[in-house]
């Protein structure tokens, strides 16, 4: 969710003095907000730096709101915005109306041409002016903040639309809104002192720490949008950067706003959420002048030929049910349509009863409502202006019984049993890099068996040897599943375009995970003891996906020793719990059904002779052993290790039983 940080002071401004922090707090969640954080510009720095950084002093104790946002209220994302909401929700103002001034624009210098090229890159654009704006510092950073927070929001990262402003009085009209090559233009971009061509500016900015983001948007694309003035001078390169010379400042009154956007709608709904939020300080309040926009006649788009008047802020009526939307909260009894009207005209949307007798309501919804498209939208402010505390709790028709999945409860069963004998949980990521999977601890894949390994050998659950008919489809299932025995190399499932080469395929051990942790704790006084209790993912044929999902328990002891005793000592007490003993305690407990013991295996990754694999009868279902010096070296670490890992799944069956 968005977050929209605002100033204490500024809030008490607009909604009142007696304003509080648990007062502002209730009034966000009534009106399906969240107060996130109360904190300021000095804690925030001494948080990040700690309080003996030189410039902790330089940073105000203003106390700063953080407040989180719906992810389609961009209505909501700037102070001007939150404050006008909550104006009209609490009563104190009516929802103002946006009209266009002039109607029709007369000035044919405020026009704006778009040539054919720009369908190549991005093909439309939405303008605007806000006509005798003051600004003050406040408000100058609101309106920069808010462009930012609509370009990763709505914007997409500025992928489908993107904002420029500027100072009218800096350029001339008519406007044109061309596709060119990057070395047929020069200009000086925002911020720079040096004019640059396209190119040069791709080299320049690939170095900037915010902007270098946006660059692979148009890098390789043959053909630059490129928004000029009459003069042919360059306002903007959208979606990267706007011009040096048209820069708004604090002494700019007349805002030219332009928006290029690969969807008409996106951007559209921006243009309209900036300037009705900034319209509010304009000569007129609540105005704006617009921008006929007119499409060459070869432009590859529906308005080829065509003039479109933007920003376009009328408002759409439509007709509800109001007791249909009543019923959908079961009230009503409780309230009439006047309310339902009034409840509605609460939340920013406009309404009133036009016909008593069919309960028909008439609801406005202005241009900052475009999260309304259905009437389940108009339900939901409803219930949040009625308050959902006030609404009845009932009974569902359908009562559900929820259980606990058997392998999450046996996994808080081995958590608590690694917890008590001292072990610290881990919590790693399933992706991780082949090398660490794989090489690091000295075992080898062929990754071209993907997707053709062969099935592993399966046990049945309930062999069917001597088994009666299953009386049930539940019994039916249980006799033809199966559980898969403990793999040490088993093949990975494979990312096909990782974005990171830390994540390059899903793990299929927790060991090189633990060792990982390890890695980032090795400054810890030893012995260290980590465990984790999760998922592997192994290719499978027999699954519908391809792949599996396997529990599995790792733990890991390193220290002075290599503490082989206490690993051995936590699997007796793992087994000991899940109602398993060895064979060397047969003559001490008779009554366990089921026995362990300790076989001798070859796994690359442990130190030879002081390794083995753990059977139940003849099923395999983990490993232990003391780690390869070269293990230990390829992490980093100095001191020896030992690890064991079992995988969960066979012991659902053998518990049951």
């Amino acid at each position: 969710m968005p977050t929209v940080s605002v100033f204490e002071d500024e809030l008490k401004e607009v909604l009142g003095q007696d304003l509080t922090e648990e007062s502002f707090d209730q009034l966000c969640f009534e009106f399906g907000l969240e107060l996130d954080e109360v904190t300021s510009e000095y804690e925030m720095y001494t948080r990040e730096r700690g309080y003996d950084a030189k410039e902790a002093d330089k940073k105000s104790k203003r106390v700063i709101y953080k407040v989180d946002v719906p992810a389609n209220r961009y209505d909501l994302l700037c102070l001007e915005g939150l404050t006008t909401a909550l104006k009209v929700f609490r009563g104190l103002t009516k929802p103002p109306t946006y009209t266009l001034d002039p109607p029709v624009q007369t000035n044919k210098a405020l026009t704006m041409t778009v040539s054919p090229e720009t369908a190549q890159v991005r093909p439309y654009v939405v303008c605007a002016i806000l006509r005798g704006i003051q600004f003050d510092e406040a408000r100058y950073q609101s309106f920069i903040d808010l462009q930012d927070k609509l370009h990763q929001n709505i914007c997409r990262r500025r992928t489908l639309a993107s904002m420029g402003t500027h100072d009218l009085s800096k350029i001339e009209g008519p406007f044109t809104y061309d596709a060119l090559p990057p070395d047929s233009f020069t200009f000086v971009p925002l911020g720079q002192t040096e004019e640059m061509d396209g190119n040069r500016m791709m080299e320049v900015l690939s170095h900037h720490q915010q902007l270098k983001a946006y660059l692979p948007i148009i890098k390789d694309a043959p053909l630059y949008p490129v928004i000029r003035d009459a003069k042919k001078r360059v306002l903007s390169l959208p979606p990267i950067i706007n011009s040096e010379f048209s820069k708004i400042t604090l002494d700019t009154r007349d805002v030219f706003i332009e928006c290029t956007c690969t969807d008409l709608t996106k951007g559209k709904t921006a243009v309209n959420m900036l300037v009705t939020a900034f319209s509010q300080y304009s000569a007129k309040p609540f105005t704006v002048e617009p921008v006929p926009v007119t499409y060459s006649a070869g432009h590859a788009s529906k308005w080829a030929g065509r003039t479109m008047v933007t920003p376009d802020l009328t408002s759409r009526v439509i007709e509800v049910s109001g007791l249909r939307l009543r019923k959908a909260l079961a009230i009503e009894d409780k309230i009439g349509d006047e309310q339902v009207a009034s409840d509605l005209t609460r939340m920013f949307l406009p309404s009133k009863v036009v016909d008593a007798a069919k309960d028909t309501l008439q609801v406005t919804i202005p241009v900052t409502r475009s999260d309304v498209m259905h009437e389940c939208d108009l339900i939901e402010d409803l219930a949040i202006s009625y308050g959902y505390n006030n609404l009845d709790a009932t009974v569902p028709l359908t009562v559900t019984f929820p259980k606990e999945q058997p392998i999450n409860r046996l996994s808080d069963m081995m958590r608590s049993e690694c917890a008590m004998a001292g072990f610290c949980e881990c919590l790693t990521w399933v992706l991780l890099n082949t090398k660490e999977n794989y090489d690091y601890l000295r075992r080898d894949v062929d990754l071209e068996l993907t997707g053709k390994e062969p099935i592993p050998k399966a046990f049945q659950k309930h062999p069917p040897t001597g088994a009666k008919s299953p009386k049930s489809k539940l019994a039916a299932h249980d006799a033809e599943s199966l559980y898969y025995p403990y793999e040490i190399n088993p093949v990975p499932v494979q990312l096909s375009n990782p974005k990171t080469r830390d994540f390059e395929i899903c793990r299929t051990s927790l060991i090189p995970c633990l060792l990982k942790v390890l890695q980032s704790n090795k400054h810890n006084p030893p012995p260290i003891r980590l465990f984790e209790v999760s998922d592997v993912v192994i290719q499978s044929s027999l699954a519908e996906t391809g792949a599996r999902n396997e529990r599995r328990l790792a733990a890991l002891i390193a220290g002075t020793s290599s503490g082989f005793e206490t690993i051995h000592g936590l699997l007796n007490q793992i087994m000991w719990s899940l109602n398993l003993a060895a064979d060397f305690e047969e003559n001490v407990n008779k009554r366990v059904q089921r026995r362990y013991h300790l076989e001798e295996i070859g796994d690359a990754a442990m130190f030879p002779g002081r390794q083995a694999k753990v059977m139940v009868g003849d099923v395999c279902i983990g490993i232990l052993g003391v780690l390869h010096p070269e293990v230990l070296e390829h992490f980093d670490m100095s001191f020896p290790a030992s690890v064991l890992e079992i995988t969960l799944e066979p012991f659902l069956e053998w518990l049951r039983e």
